[in-house]
Formats: structure tokens, sequence, C-alpha cells
């Protein structure tokens, strides 16, 4: 048997090991899946339920991360399951060509899905299953904008725990506020650190809670300062022209597109913000250093003000 009439008759998962490119993405799959369905085109299937299996394959853009074991970072097998119900529940269909091609439509409309393969497979027409195999492959996506049309750029500036501190904080929040753009404020975890779990998912919790306490210290030191959780909110400080300071929480937890690295860095939070929302640039500030010296990190390096 050849090569490509195995592949044929395997496993979808084994058509998706042998089309992979030269960097492999991971797979997440439903085997065997048996549904009871009115479907197909006959009139002697009209009225009549049949047995029906499943086989589906994802490819998905993320991988696997030994050290965050997050739900909320990965594509749920129920997206697979629930595409099948969804696309069931809608209409009676003729084909299994139809339905494969919705189920596969229904699971690339996820963020984090890059191909799918659908194998459908009636049961009872007799002593062999007859089906239909398909392969999808979803549409290349912008990259991650929070900012909404027509929304001013930002610049996102980052505090480390020494420029919270500064008995200067109200003068460089003048000048900021100078600068004639909405300013985003950052933060890191306090110095007294947070608690440590067994787990990464609860740690990442609690580290992302940790850097909100901390929001709410600075917000503390000046009351231009509001603390801000959700893209609303930030859409309305920015449109207003108020100092926002983020708690990342929601908006990290929320996004299927997160940061790749770890919330413990507050640093890599506030540039994965910046990006997110076009920021016109980003500061980094230190702690009582002399303003030549405090250090600059540039993502539009026209639009910096000069602190």
């Amino acid at each position: 048997m050849s090569d490509e009439t195995r592949l044929a008759f395997a496993h979808p998962s084994e058509r998706a090991k042998a089309t992979a490119g030269n960097d492999p993405l991971d797979r997440i799959s439903l085997s065997d899946h048996e549904r009871e369905v009115e479907i197909g085109a006959f009139q002697q299937e009209r009225g009549l339920l049949q047995r029906v299996r499943f086989n589906v394959v994802v490819e998905v853009r993320s991988a696997a991360n030994p050290d965050a074991d997050d739900v909320d970072r990965i594509l749920s097998y129920d997206t697979i399951s629930e595409a099948i119900d969804h696309e069931l529940q809608a209409e009676r269909l003729n084909l299994l060509e139809t339905l494969a091609a919705r189920i596969a439509e229904r699971i690339l409309a996820h963020p984090l899905a890059a191909r799918c393969f659908v194998r459908i497979e009636k049961l009872d027409r007799g002593p062999f299953a007859l089906g239909v195999e398909i392969v999808r492959t979803a549409p290349e996506r912008p990259r991650l904008s929070l900012l909404k049309d027509g929304a001013p750029h930002p610049l996102v500036v980052y505090l480390s725990n020494e420029a919270i501190a500064r008995p200067d904080l109200a003068a460089l929040l003048d000048r900021l506020e100078g600068q004639g753009k909405p300013v985003i404020l950052c933060v890191g975890r306090p110095d007294s650190g947070a608690p440590v779990a067994d787990h990464a998912m609860p740690q990442r919790r609690i580290d992302l809670l940790a850097i909100e306490q901390n929001a709410w210290i600075l917000a503390s030191h000046d009351d231009r300062c509001v603390v801000v959780e959700t893209r609303t909110e930030l859409d309305w400080a920015m449109k207003h022209d108020r100092i926002s300071v983020w708690a990342p929480s929601k908006l990290v937890l929320d996004s299927v597109d997160g940061p790749e690295t770890s919330v413990r860095s507050g640093e890599a939070l506030a540039l994965w913000l910046a990006e997110s929302f076009e920021a016109e640039g980003m500061l980094f500030l230190g702690g009582n250093a002399p303003k030549a010296d405090i250090a600059l990190t540039v993502l539009a390096p026209d639009a910096m003000p000069a602190l």
C-alpha cells in the first residue's frame, strides 16, 4: 500500500503529521465521537436517525508550556464538541460534506486554530463506514490590537518600585501630562513579593493580583491616577486625557493572544499592552537617578518625550 493510500484511510492525525511543514504545530483531537443524526439526501434517510462518527484534529497556534498550566491560554476540547453540537442543532443537512465544512469553519473562528481536519462517517448504511474527510486552513489574522478605530495612541510608561517612591513623582506626571498624549502607567509586583502557589495557574493569578495591589499603591500617591482594568475603561480614560494605572488581570486572562512571557515580569506585560494599543512610545522609569540617566525604551522614536 502506498503512503498516499495509507494516509487516505488513516486517522486524520496521521494526515496532519504527514502534511506538517518545517515548523509543525501542536494538535488537539477528538476521536470516535458517535452521535445519532438525521442526515442524508435520500428519501429513506428522512425521519430516521443513524449513527455518525466524528474524528477531528485541530492544529493550534499556541505551543504547550510546561510552566503555564493555564486553561485560559489554550484551545479547549470543548471548542470541537461544541462546534459539532451547534451545527447538528442548526438545521437538517443532506450532505456530510456540508456538515464537515461548517464544523471546520466554526472551529477555525477560534483565534488559536490554524488548520482543521474533519472526518465524518455514516455507520448504518451497510457492513462498512461511508464518509468524507476535509482539511481547512484558517485565514491569516492581523496582529492583536486593542485600540479602537479613531482612538488616540497612548504613551505607555512602566514605573519601577523605585520610581513609584520618587519624591519628584508628581513633577514627572506633570511632564507626562504635558506631552498631549493619553498616558497609561504600568507597574510590576511590589518588593514584598507574592505568595508562592504549588501550581502555575494559581500562581499566575496571584502574580497578577500582586501587580494590581501595586497599581493601587501608585494611584494613592496622586489623585490624577485612576486604576482601570477593562478595555472600555482604558478607552474612556484615553479619550478624556486621564492618567490611567493599568490593573492587568482582566485583559490578560481574557485575551487568547495574551503575553507569551510569564506575568511575573511587569515590564513584559507593559510592553505587551503598548504593542496591543499601538502606543506612540514606551518609557521605562527607574528610581532617583538624574533625568538624563532614566532608562528609555522607544517603540516610536519620533514621538517620545524627553524626560
